[in-house]
């Protein structure tokens, strides 16, 4: 009788157990996979914890240094190892891993979680072929850093007028901006006056191609930044891009020693640290500037310099507008999580991608250093008590109110996404640190990527490419 008692005893536990587990994924271990942490890596931990906590699920987080990340993916997919349920990565990836991923659920894409998104993200960078392959955990676009006790001393601000003959503020143009880097470094103020990646492997060309926009990015020619979207010829050697590069390049003249080894981690701290007026870079910057550095209260964010002059590429010259146009520049453009199609646990790793990028569980990871995960959502850009834990109410609305214009700018630029991303990166980045390090002038460098990006094109081929490349830039297909 007792045996009897217990056994129902212990059954009963057990019901009640899984009735806790909701939905029911006892039994069942995700592999998730993305860069090295802390950077991304660790808010997948922390919502598997929630998740595993929920649901009853393992999750076993697995971590390559992010130059592995491609190669290793686009393998196991392709040979369809089973290896990865989930898998961190960049839009960039989209066109090349689309055809090995599964759809997210229909019931995924819709309802408040789902509308809260903004549209950059769920419209443009989701989705690939017509069809939602991946979901946005980071927003991401290049932005302006500088510090509100530099720029608002009135003794830097009385010597920048008398020198450059108008007010010290965040720079609207180029030319402004290195007009401030210029002073700053100059002044016992701080030690330099900006810093930007300029490391191969360091997210070098995305700070190029931040430059670039601005010049290159013509708002009555859309999608012609780095192709003609006609004819799919290379862009890349035009005046506009010259341009781009003399300045990127010019900015050398105002990091601190050593700035061709700095990749983007490296400028964050030099921020962060107080050793700096500005920087270029994610918003992380803001982050770790409010949290872990010496410039605690004097974080502000502005969108990126633009220009009034912009290369038309049809008429081959500069078009001159009477204000400047804001081409802020959606740089990576957030780590996004999608499931492999040869996931055997397909519907628990979408449950567990849906817990990771909902609003409250994105929420609390936005306002946590070192998470590597920006705002992408309305809710993340509305609830500023969130935000109170790291920001005073000023570097809030600064931080958030600069990532919603760039957002919202009716000149944004996207990020290149296209088949064999990685092959005309890696040429670019080659050609590119020769010109940075002063080995071949800014046009030999320019002029040998777009000779290699066509080759590349072909390669490929210019069709398929060119139907690819307009579609991520929001073009209809040519009849």
């Amino acid at each position: 009788m007792k045996k009897l008692f217990l056994t129902a005893a212990l059954l009963s536990s057990a019901s009640m157990a899984h009735a806790t587990c909701a939905p029911d994924y006892s039994g069942v271990t995700l592999t998730i996979s993305t860069q090295n942490g802390p950077f991304i890596a660790s808010p997948l931990q922390t919502a598997a914890e929630s998740w595993e906590a929920k649901t009853c699920g393992k999750v076993d987080l697995v971590e390559f240094p992010f130059s592995e990340l491609y190669p290793k993916f686009l393998t196991a997919m392709s040979q369809k190892t089973g290896d990865f349920d989930v898998i961190g990565f960049i839009p960039a990836w989209l066109p090349d891993f689309s055809t090995f991923l599964s759809s997210m659920p229909t019931e995924m894409q819709s309802g408040p979680a789902w509308e809260d998104i903004h549209p950059v993200y769920r419209e443009r960078l989701m989705s690939w072929g017509g069809e939602v392959k991946s979901a946005t955990m980071d927003g991401d676009m290049h932005m302006l850093n500088y510090r509100a006790d530099l720029f608002e001393d009135a003794d830097n601000m009385a010597a920048f007028k008398e020198k450059y003959g108008y007010d010290l503020a965040a720079p609207v143009t180029w030319d402004q901006y290195y007009d401030i880097a210029e002073f700053f470094t100059a002044s016992d103020a701080v030690d330099y006056g900006t810093a930007e990646a300029y490391r191969r492997g360091g997210q070098q060309f995305w700070y190029f191609f931040s430059h670039a926009a601005s010049y290159t990015n013509h708002p009555d020619q859309p999608g012609s930044m780095f192709f003609d979207p006609e004819t799919m010829d290379a862009q890349i050697n035009n005046a506009g891009w010259l341009k781009a590069l003399e300045d990127y390049k010019r900015g050398l003249d105002f990091n601190p020693p050593g700035a061709l080894n700095n990749g983007s981690g490296d400028v964050r701290p030099l921020y962060a640290g107080g050793s700096l007026a500005m920087n270029i870079d994610w918003a992380d910057s803001g982050v770790m500037g409010a949290t872990e550095g010496t410039i605690k209260g004097n974080v502000r964010t502005a969108v990126l310099p633009g220009s009034n002059k912009i290369w038309n590429s049809k008429t081959n010259q500069w078009d001159m507008f009477d204000d400047v146009v804001a081409s802020p520049f959606l740089a990576f453009g957030g780590w996004q999580l999608a499931v492999p199609a040869d996931s055997k646990n397909s519907e628990a790793a979408w449950s567990f991608v849906q817990e990771v990028t909902s609003p409250e569980v994105s929420g609390q990871a936005i306002v946590t250093g070192n998470t590597g995960v920006n705002p992408y959502r309305f809710s993340h850009y509305e609830n500023l008590e969130n935000w109170s834990s790291i920001f005073t109410p000023e570097e809030a609305a600064s931080y958030l109110g600069a990532q919603r214009a760039s957002l919202d700018a009716p000149n944004v630029a996207l990020d290149l996404r296209l088949p064999g991303f990685f092959s005309y990166t890696e040429i670019l980045e080659i050609e590119l640190s020769k010109a940075l390090s002063g080995q071949v002038e800014p046009q030999v460098a320019l002029d040998a990527i777009a000779a290699e990006w066509d080759k590349l094109t072909d390669d490929f081929g210019r069709e398929n490419q060119l139907a690819a490349y307009r579609a991520s830039m929001g073009l209809p297909a040519l009849n």
